[in-house]
């Protein structure tokens, strides 16, 4: 396997379920006994032999007790959105761009050489300065807007100029210097936000990342498929290697990974004539963006009884009839907070409340185009899945990405944006000139490369994702296009969508309070006041 230029993967176990290879035996006998729960003490049979057997037969959830935590660094946030985050059986908690600045010297560099190598590292050098100048430039724009909305700093303001740089704004010795403090972190954050549209993949996180033994074994068997086989297999290798040395009975079961070819998307691709691959890309990158009507995210498609099941559902949980509960008393009683006060807590309820499984009947389909980095954040939503793409399908020798409406506030700013844009597709181009795989070339790709996909959820977990996506503190792009969902859920289903709302309102429905959860980190915006066709907001 080629190795990268740059640091290799760091994959540690932290944290693992003790004898888990016992546990399974002793979970499935358990399954037939008559004597109780059995031990792990207490197993009689060929615990060996009995694991083949139910692992060949597909009886896999004695293998999803035991879970084991990894601290992983030195891989791409490419790798991070392609594999490791395309599923919904993970936990993670992953270092965020959004508030910790990317540093000089973090990114993965693959086995290039000579010519390919230069432009790959003044490529990245290139969207490196972009980033720190777009944080630089965005700063007195994102300021204005911060003291828009938190008028209190107005006070504060007397002999700061709005335009002053935030290095000269940390130097004053002001009684408000607290306050002063605090607006400089926080406008810092929001610019450097949005900054991070131009950093390219490629760039290092770290993360802790808990998965059962089931999922493993999946990351294992399937570890060469698109987008980033190399990474991939060199990441997998080392979480399989770090379990085994704690629970070696593991290689019993464990089954070696599909090769590349036995890949179904591989398969199918490797029919497709390359000199034809291009234009076919193009024509499918067109189709796709006129369907969305010059939405962000587009409704293609959802239940035609939707209202009037939910209706139905809620009445079947309580033993009513239509005569005793009509159906806009039923939606009501389920979906508006002030009635179903679960919606106002701060801890997730409704996937344990019979009433609000209710939820789960109704679903919507949307077809949506947003960044690399703001989907990173959507797939977060794990039980809102999408059929996200083999991304080199996508990727043509022309620009595509997304601009934050921060940067189009500045004309200046957005051509030097596009600059930047430009500059980067001419040296992925040069790359694949000289004969660097798709692969390699696509880690120069910037946070802000288009994504298509289609995405579905039920009621029960879009409602969660708008509440956590409807939040002003939601990064800006993921909001946009939440928003942009909600407005066609009430359009077609509008006893729904009225009760689609931000944390903040919901609480403020159900008499919580106080009416924002976040604390210190308040919006500044009154959201539970608003209309939904009311929201604005740039930062």
């Amino acid at each position: 396997m080629n190795r990268f230029l740059s640091p290799e993967p760091n994959v540690k176990l932290e944290k693992a379920f003790s004898n888990p290879f016992r546990n399974l035996i002793a979970t499935a006998q358990t399954c037939y006994s008559g004597k109780g729960i059995i031990n792990e003490d207490n197993i009689t049979e060929d615990y060996r032999k009995l694991a083949k057997s139910i692992y060949k037969a597909g009886h896999h959830t004695t293998l999803q007790h035991a879970h084991f935590q990894f601290a992983i660094s030195n891989v791409s946030r490419q790798f991070v959105w392609s594999f490791l985050h395309s599923h919904p059986f993970y936990n993670s908690e992953q270092v965020s761009q959004r508030y910790v600045p990317v540093r000089p010297g973090n990114f993965l560099i693959p086995p290039l050489k000579g010519e390919a190598l230069a432009v790959y590292e003044k490529t990245i050098s290139l969207q490196m300065e972009a980033y720190n100048r777009l944080t630089e430039r965005l700063y007195p724009i994102v300021k204005s807007e911060y003291l828009r909305r938190f008028r209190a700093y107005e006070k504060n303001k007397k002999g700061i100029k709005g335009n002053q740089s935030r290095a000269k704004l940390m130097q004053l010795e002001l009684p408000m210097y607290s306050s002063v403090k605090r607006l400089e972190k926080e406008v810092v954050k929001k610019a450097q936000e949005v900054a991070r549209y131009v950093i390219p993949v490629a760039a290092f996180t770290y993360l802790y990342h808990t998965v059962n033994a089931i999922t493993l074994f999946r990351y294992y068997r399937l570890c060469k498929m698109y987008d980033v086989p190399v990474e991939q297999q060199l990441v997998v290798e080392k979480m399989i290697d770090e379990v085994l040395t704690v629970e070696p009975l593991y290689k019993t079961i464990l089954e070696e990974p599909l090769e590349t070819e036995a890949i179904p998307e591989y398969q199918f691709l490797q029919s497709v004539k390359s000199k034809q691959s291009s234009k076919l890309s193009k024509r499918f990158l067109m189709e796709f963006d006129a369907g969305l009507d010059g939405r962000t995210s587009k409704l293609i498609d959802y239940r035609q009884n939707n209202e009037a099941v939910l209706a139905q559902s809620v009445r079947e949980v309580l033993g009513l009839t239509s005569s005793k509960l009509s159906d806009k008393k039923a939606i009501k009683l389920v979906s508006d907070p002030s009635q179903n006060r679960l919606l106002g807590e701060t801890l997730n309820l409704t996937t344990m409340s019979k009433l609000s499984r209710t939820l789960s009947h109704v679903s919507y389909t949307f077809r949506k185009r947003i960044s690399h980095t703001a989907d990173s954040q959507d797939q977060r939503h794990r039980t809102t899945p999408a059929s996200r793409p083999c991304l080199h399908r996508h990727i043509t020798d022309e620009p595509d990405y997304i601009t934050p409406e921060l940067i189009k506030q500045d004309a200046k700013l957005e051509r030097g944006y596009q600059a930047t844009m430009e500059q980067t597709w001419e040296a992925m181009n040069r790359l694949k000139a000289l004969g660097v795989s798709d692969e390699f070339a696509m880690y120069l790709l910037p946070n802000a490369v288009a994504v298509r996909f289609t995405e579905s959820g039920d009621l029960l977990n879009l409602r969660h994702k708008y509440a956590m996506r409807l939040c002003y503190n939601a990064q800006e792009e993921i909001w946009r296009a939440s928003l942009d969902e909600v407005e066609q859920i009430s359009k077609v289903n509008p006893a729904i969508g009225k009760y689609l709302l931000p944390p903040c309102t919901s609480r403020d429905m159900a008499d919580v309070r106080p009416v924002c959860p976040e604390g210190e980190r308040f919006c500044g915006v009154k959201v539970w006041r608003l209309r939904l066709k009311d929201y604005r907001r740039i930062i």
